[in-house]
């Protein structure tokens, strides 16, 4: 018996299968197609893994670029818990008010060129931001700043402390920053303030900038160069410099009063809300993110909501709210018997204000007409169903350029 007579013949093995194109061990075979495969899924496998690592790293990174934006008011939250027992009661569970400051700091670079840094600011604008239960309206109710009001005594900025004084309204910033505002406009209202917001100049202008600037129409040409605006008459779309002059001018804009410039800051803030509402904003992470950035990155608030966590979980609750239900109006005023320029609270109708937004129950905005019709029904007989009171306002539904 020759040595090859148990070899297998040349091409097979020992379980008498061939090893030609396509058989198991050969490198070309379907061994090797499956291994290939084995290592393309993995690859991709591992690509995707890689990916979502990097996507939740770079998550991760812009999460905490934005949570690291908002400054913290913990000496605001000392001074307020002060005096927990002397500030009001919440009276609804759910229902949520937040007093918004705009400040005049002249501080940091962006700041100082609308005036001198004298070290101490005043708060420009003042909105009670009232959120109601279940999150069926937002009510935005501007405090003017030449209202006349007592000041508790407060905490300065030095460290010592101010006697209690009857002053207008935005002297409470100046003095003991925004505790003193929120400790005034309680005492002023009878209202809990659950949060508070500090918003300077920049911060206005990076927000109207990162919608890419927010509609108006205007009747005339504005030319006022203390606000450092010069437009055009009709539908113009003001950048974040141009918003913050329209808002703040008083000299060459309506009659010059403060009650002119609150009216133009409601309507510009209700064409923000609805531009920042828009689809075009929420559905598009490019333009959503420098929305996110600019409104945090000037933000001074109470320690609760200085986290985008904190943040969230009060807008979560704003997306249903139609335009309509966002109401602009102004606290009943009327002019100070000791000084016509500046204001007072004009009663009963402040204090209705004040009491329905405590006991969180409705209110209606619509034109002076509108309020009149309202007061007339109101005095109807008890056993009657009274209307909601009309407040002069507007809404964010209403167009500007109507």
């Amino acid at each position: 018996m020759s040595d090859t007579a148990g070899t297998p013949p040349e091409g097979q093995g020992g379980t008498g299968r061939p090893h030609g194109p396509g058989a198991g061990s050969s490198p070309s075979g379907r061994g090797a197609v499956r291994r290939r495969r084995r290592r393309w899924v993995w690859g991709v496998g591992l690509g995707v893994s890689l990916a979502l690592v990097g996507a939740a790293a770079a998550g991760w990174a812009v999460y905490m670029k934005l949570e690291g934006n908002i400054t913290p008011d913990e000496a605001a939250a000392a001074e307020l818990a002060r005096y927990e027992k002397d500030r009001p009661t919440a009276l609804v569970k759910d229902a949520l008010n937040i007093l918004l400051i705009g400040s005049d700091s002249r501080a940091g670079a962006e700041n100082r060129r609308y005036g001198r840094d004298p070290g101490t600011e005043r708060s420009d604008t003042v909105i009670l931001l009232h959120l109601s239960a279940g999150r069926r309206s937002a009510t935005a109710v501007s405090i003017p700043r030449d209202l006349m009001v007592d000041v508790p005594d407060c905490r300065r900025p030095d460290g010592s402390r101010s006697a209690p004084m009857f002053a207008q309204f935005n002297a409470a910033f100046e003095v003991g920053g925004s505790a003193c505002t929120v400790r005034t406009a309680e005492k002023l209202t009878d209202i809990r303030v659950d949060h508070h917001v500090v918003v300077d100049f920049k911060g206005f202008k990076d927000m109207v900038d990162a919608v890419d600037g927010v509609e108006v129409c205007l009747n005339e040409p504005i030319d006022d160069k203390d606000a450092h605006l010069h437009l055009p008459a009709g539908q113009v779309t003001l950048d974040g410099e141009q918003a913050l002059g329209y808002v703040r001018a008083r000299k060459t804009l309506g009659d010059g009063s403060d009650t002119g410039r609150i009216e133009r800051q409601q309507r510009f803030l209700g064409a923000l809300v609805n531009k920042v509402r828009s689809n075009e904003i929420l559905l598009n992470p490019v333009k959503l993110y420098p929305v996110l950035d600019a409104a945090t990155s000037s933000l001074t608030t109470d320690p609760e909501l200085a986290s985008l966590r904190g943040l969230y979980e009060l807008v979560r609750g704003l997306r249903d709210i139609p335009a309509e239900g966002v109401q602009f109006l102004t606290v009943p005023r009327e002019s100070y018997a000791g000084d016509v320029n500046r204001d007072q609270l004009a009663q009963p109708a402040a204090g209705k204000l004040f009491e329905r937004l405590r006991k969180d129950e409705p209110i209606r905005v619509g034109t002076d007409g509108e309020r009149k019709a309202t007061e007339k029904e109101t005095t109807a007989p008890a056993d009657s169903a009274s209307p909601a009171p009309t407040f002069s306002g507007n809404t964010a539904a209403e167009d500007p350029c109507a």
